[in-house]
């Protein structure tokens, strides 16, 4: 029975971990990717495949690209593409460890560890900066609809593609404003996560609206805020039944449509951003038949 990952539909975990790996070069993946097929669970480790790793394969994933880079008023959003992807979900952190540690030594002869975020969930699931995030997230069978690739055959219904991004926050900066300021950046108040009827249009829920588009651009958000000795904020991760959606809020972000840029980017900015697709399972194992696996 083919499934999706379930670590995708289920909710954010306590604690998680995010590996990003590049390719070796002039290396066989085949042998670490056989390994993987055997430790993904995709509850307590989702797996995505980069485009490079798809185009050395020799196979062409339709609908997976590389994560295009933006330039707005003042800021950037970079591109930063990876061969694998590992999403490591749980509640306790030495698990966490141990769990990353066997993947990196199953890899290691093909693929390299380039980028590891541990992350956390802040209370009820808010961002750092105290408001709650995901709250327009669809539910039930439209989070199927929005993050589940379907009608396309085996080895592709199931699967999903993913954005991540990691955005560093700028807490003091945003905390020096006044309260009425920063809910005005995001769109919503932050006692109670009502949203403003007179928000600006610059305000975070307004540019985000995923309703508003045409098409209507919904994504399943399963972001973590994350928080090392260098800084914090928030590791953004959307899935999709392809990039359109994400791809189309971003352009709205950045205001390329109207000029109105999301004021979001007053206080943070992206630091990374990279697309990854996300096999399903075949009777609870990793499908990696699209990639001839």
């Amino acid at each position: 029975m083919t499934t999706a990952q379930p670590g995708i539909l289920d909710p954010i975990p306590r604690l998680a971990r995010y590996l990003s790996f590049s390719q070796r070069p002039q290396v066989d993946v085949s042998a670490a990717l056989a390994a993987l097929v055997d430790m993904v669970d995709g509850e307590e480790l989702v797996l995505g495949i980069g485009p490079s790793l798809a185009l050395h394969l020799g196979c062409d994933v339709d609908g997976l690209r590389v994560f295009p880079a933006r330039v707005g008023a003042g800021f950037e959003v970079p591109s930063t593409p990876a061969a694998l992807w590992c999403w490591i979900r749980g509640s306790d952190r030495g698990d966490i460890l141990h769990r990353s540690l066997q993947v990196q030594r199953a890899v290691a002869a093909a693929f390299v560890v380039d980028e590891v975020i541990d992350a956390f969930q802040y209370r009820n699931a808010l961002d750092l900066t105290g408001y709650e995030d995901g709250t327009e997230n669809p539910q039930g069978n439209d989070a199927t609809d929005a993050a589940l690739v379907a009608g396309r055959g085996p080895g592709a219904d199931g699967s999903s593609f993913v954005a991540v991004q990691q955005w560093v926050h700028d807490l003091e900066l945003f905390e020096s404003k006044p309260a009425g300021e920063r809910d005005d950046i995001i769109g919503r108040r932050c006692s109670d996560n009502e949203e403003l009827a007179d928000a600006p249009e610059s305000a975070h829920v307004k540019r985000t609206a995923q309703e508003s588009f045409e098409p209507e651009a919904f994504v399943l958000r399963r972001s973590m805020p994350w928080a090392d000795e260098f800084g914090a904020g928030l590791n953004f991760v959307a899935f999709g039944k392809s990039f359109d959606a994400f791809e189309a809020q971003l352009v709205r972000m950045i205001g390329a449509e109207d000029g109105i840029v999301d004021a979001l980017f007053t206080f943070t900015r992206p630091v990374s951003g990279a697309y990854f697709w996300c096999p399903p399972l075949d009777g609870g194992r990793l499908d990696l038949r699209l990639l001839n696996m």
